[in-house]
């Protein structure tokens, strides 16, 4: 029994084209709107501004590590932040800490965080943090110097 070939007409090659962008098209649309729904975008306000200051942001991070100041930053199992700060291997004591916490995508609001002196060189946030993944701003204040950390915590 042989079957009959059915020849190839202009119908076919258009279903075929249009099946094939249909396709690229969906696939498109659906990565464009999972794009568009997990990042918000801006990294900077004004790229151009940023790029003129960068130096003087190498100038005030090299002032800062002439300080000899140490910080290990970690979340705690209560999601509340933890610093232990020290100065030349002796805990930095009496620092005034304050700290914003951001969700990398803006899908959180951000969380103001204060902290309390718990033992001498070591700090815990009055705040606990959502779960999920949070770029930590520390702003660090002792003995009339100011050091800033960027920290990603989980």
């Amino acid at each position: 029994m042989t079957r009959a070939v059915r020849p190839f007409t202009g119908r076919r090659m258009a279903l075929i084209i249009i099946a094939f962008f249909g396709v690229v098209i969906s696939v498109n649309v659906t990565m464009a709107v999972f794009a568009s729904s997990t990042f918000g975008g801006k990294v900077v306000d004004n790229s151009y501004v940023a790029t003129q200051r960068f130096n003087g942001w190498l100038e005030e991070a090299r002032a800062q590590e002439r300080l000899g100041w140490s910080e290990t930053v970690r979340l705690g199992g209560d999601r509340h932040v933890e610093l232990e700060l020290a100065h030349a291997g002796a805990p930095l004591e009496r620092a005034a800490i304050t700290a914003d916490a951001r969700h990398p995508v803006g899908r959180e609001d951000d969380v103001a965080l204060t902290f309390r002196e718990a033992a001498p060189g070591r700090y815990r946030s009055e705040q606990g943090l959502p779960p999920g993944r949070w770029r930590v701003l520390v702003v660090i204040a002792a003995n009339g110097a100011e050091k800033r950390l960027i920290e990603t915590l989980r």
